[in-house]
């Protein structure tokens, strides 16, 4: 009786060990979110700290944010599964979803689903070249344009295109933020492009310590480019958002975008989706971009389907969108 009794009390201790073994791992599993996001002079690594610890203290998911090379790094290591979330542009993530542009060798990409929108990513145009007023001033100079095949590259082809421009009649320069900025410094570049929510770091240290400015992409320019691709709007950087910035800037924008694994559960994506909406004033007051959180700026624009966990959160908002 007493060999049976014990026999009985092991096999339960295995039970007990195996369940608990299992709920432990998938906890772990759940729990853990590597968030790609930009390089360290740009807004999405910044925010995307930002955006980590509310997720981290709010949703109990351990979010590690990495810096990357931009959208589409975090795109391919979240099909790689390399990461589970990103910061994106809303045109690249439409490139990825149909395989085109700077995905065609690639081919479409399945395994993303939206979080929200988060905020506008103007594409800005710094010099500090007196001669340039206008893109089409741009032409015979040399100008950073972004890695080949990155976000920027794209959306300075998508501008000079619009002013009557090729790559071929610029001399381009495919350079990250931080190296645009130090080459803008030592005179090696006339101008830069640089897409990001404004104030980025990189712009501001620029005007900091030079006479640095913002070119306008505005007029028959942005008419154009806003028919031609119209994942572009209209954006205005306020006076003042960059040291001697004495008047508004028109420019056009794409939308920085949350992005995650589409086999993320739907339980911790609608975790994570609340943590951030459900205290956009505390991280407005972290970082200047959380002024842009919104249920309407995070549900619009989207290109791709959204994941079940983040639709049932905006739903219980009285706003519906998009799954698949």
């Amino acid at each position: 009786m007493k060999k049976l009794l014990s026999l009985v009390l092991a096999t339960l201790m295995v039970l007990s060990l195996v369940a608990c073994g299992g709920s432990t791992t998938e906890t772990a599993k759940a729990s853990k979110m590597t968030m790609g996001t930009g390089g360290t002079s740009g807004t999405y690594y910044g925010y995307g700290g930002v955006l980590g610890q509310y997720i981290k203290n709010n949703a109990g998911i351990d979010v590690v944010v990495v810096s990357t090379d931009g959208s589409k790094a975090n795109i391919q290591g979240i099909d790689a599964g390399d990461y589970q979330l990103g910061t994106v542009q809303s045109d690249v993530m439409a490139y990825a979803w149909e395989g085109t542009r700077s995905f065609e060798s690639d081919g479409a990409l399945k395994s993303i689903r939206v979080v929200a929108g988060l905020y506008a990513e103007s594409v800005q145009l710094v010099t500090m070249d007196p001669e340039i007023k206008s893109v089409a001033d741009l032409a015979g100079k040399s100008v950073s344009i972004g890695a080949p095949g990155s976000g920027v590259y794209f959306n300075a082809i998508d501008v000079l295109t619009a002013a009557g421009l090729t790559e071929d009649d610029i001399k381009a320069q495919y350079q990250s933020f931080a190296d645009s900025a130090d080459a803008l410094k030592d005179g090696k570049i006339d101008a830069a492009f640089i897409v990001a929510g404004a104030p980025t770091p990189a712009i501001t240290e620029l005007c900091t310590t030079n006479a640095a400015y913002l070119v306008p992409i505005d007029g028959d320019v942005a008419t154009k480019l806003m028919a031609d691709c119209p994942f572009y709007t209209a954006y205005t950087i306020p006076a003042g958002t960059y040291p001697g910035q004495e008047a508004d800037v028109t420019t056009v924008t794409v939308k920085a975008t949350l992005i995650v694994d589409a086999n993320a559960s739907e339980a911790d994506v609608y975790a994570l989706t609340k943590a951030i909406f459900d205290n956009i004033d505390a991280i407005k007051a972290e970082n200047a971009k959380g002024a842009e959180l919104s249920i309407e700026n995070a549900t619009s624009g989207m290109t791709a389907p959204f994941h079940k966990g983040a639709a049932k959160y905006f739903a219980e908002a009285g706003v519906e969108v998009v799954t698949e």
